[in-house]
């Protein structure tokens, strides 16, 4: 099957639109159902985290103007955390879930899916550097870079709405 070629994605579509024409599979899928119950960061499920690196992925291939396979980034994208299990539940099978969780997605997604080479090295590379073995597309490189910047976001909002629940409290105490 010939690789279709890579274009720069028109600024301005709709990234629901987009999901919807590439992913309805996936969005339909029993694996989401579960992404939609498990914790990434946060409070935020890991299908919403998926859901938000999609559209920074979008978002960041059109700022910078990069030619991409529009379908591959944007299910490559959305697969990126497939593990499907909650990795804040204590169980030893959890422990290093950064450094394995990419296998695990990768396995669950190919089990699930038909994945293309840059589908899969999304999913597999996209914790580098914590992972050792760089990615190897432009597809992977933009969901490395978005994926972090998304879930320091969330971190961050975790963190905060944390600490100004602890301001509340001492000032109810006073």
């Amino acid at each position: 099957m010939p690789i279709p070629r890579r274009t720069p994605l028109a600024a301005g579509r709709s990234i629901q639109g987009l999901m919807e024409r590439h992913c309805m599979d996936i969005l339909a899928s029993e694996g989401i159902a579960i992404e939609r119950r498990c914790i990434q960061h946060g409070t935020t499920s890991v299908f919403r985290h998926s859901v938000a690196v999609t559209h920074a992925c979008v978002s960041l291939a059109c700022r910078l103007r990069v030619p991409v396979h529009e379908r591959d980034l944007l299910r490559g994208a959305l697969l990126h955390d497939y593990f499907l299990y909650d990795w804040h539940e204590s169980d030893p099978a959890h422990r290093l879930h950064g450094f394995r969780h990419p296998r695990t997605a990768y396995e669950n997604a190919r089990r699930d899916f038909a994945l293309t080479a840059i589908e899969g090295n999304m999913i597999l590379r996209h914790m580098f550097p914590l992972t050792p073995v760089p990615p190897t597309c432009r597809e992977a490189w933009l969901l490395c870079m978005a994926d972090k910047y998304v879930a320091t976001r969330e971190t961050a909002r975790g963190l905060v709405r944390r600490l100004r629940g602890r301001g509340d409290a001492r000032r109810a105490g006073r």
